[in-house]
């Protein structure tokens, strides 16, 4: 049988650095390189004994670790633009200084969690929800629609035919014109004048649907080439042509 075994102090490689230097009491800002590695190592050959598989994120941090001690051995300091000798140590502990930031972000968190995990829900949270879903009074009725109200709409409906004395009449009207004959009258009057005004057509029979009649029939005239239409200016102003027959030869 094989066994899990997590550590949970030393979820990172970062995790285990900090643990060094809390408990040793060093300075985060002069870290002694050469004793962090050394425990970073002796921590991973712990694990290894244990059969524990090492994760990659750690031999790469003890990889660094140790390029880093390389460098402050060797007396070949490296300079930046301003002449300034470059500590090996800066982006490590730049690092660390930004792990341990978002770390305490973090545990502040998990308490907040805790404690809200730990308080007693209010009551009666169905009610509640259920009044903020009503936008209106369509989406409420809709809500709470069960099949003894439907029954129920449904008798007052049948009740209320039931009541009705007179049947419900529609009247239809058959109008006395049609497109066919108003396009006759329009030709008939346009044939006795070179111009006929819109309005005088109004004028013949001021009726809404004698009009509506007769400006269709001008419009399908209009289409079939039998007339011409002369705009003028202001609204509903224009005259109506006969179209001459173009000449044979």
């Amino acid at each position: 049988m094989s066994f899990e075994i997590k550590l949970p102090l030393f979820e990172g490689p970062f995790d285990l650095m900090l643990f060094f230097i809390e408990r040793d009491e060093l300075d985060i800002y002069d870290i002694p390189i050469s004793k962090i590695t050394n425990d970073f190592l002796d921590y991973i050959h712990h694990l290894e004994k244990m059969e524990i598989e090492v994760a990659s994120e750690f031999i790469l941090f003890a990889a660094t670790l140790m390029k880093i001690k390389s460098k402050m051995l060797l007396p070949r300091p490296e300079f930046n633009e301003a002449g300034e000798e470059i500590d090996p140590r800066e982006e490590l502990i730049r690092n660390l200084l930004e792990y341990k930031k978002y770390k305490s972000v973090v545990e502040d968190l998990a308490s907040l969690e805790s404690d809200r995990l730990s308080k007693e829900k209010r009551g009666n949270i169905a009610a509640e929800l259920k009044a903020l879903r009503k936008v209106d009074d369509v989406d409420a009725e809709m809500q709470d629609l069960d099949l003894y109200k439907l029954l129920k709409v449904f008798q007052k409906i049948m009740a209320k035919m039931a009541s009705r004395i007179e049947e419900t009449k529609h009247t239809v009207i058959q109008y006395p014109y049609t497109i066919e004959q108003q396009k006759d009258f329009v030709l008939e009057k346009i044939s006795f004048k070179k111009q006929v005004p819109f309005s005088e057509f109004i004028t013949y029979k001021p009726d809404k649907i004698f009009v509506i009649y007769t400006f269709l029939a001008i419009l399908e005239l209009l289409q079939l080439s039998r007339v011409t239409i002369v705009i003028g200016e202001g609204f509903n102003n224009f005259w109506v042509e006969k179209t001459e027959p173009l000449a044979t030869a």
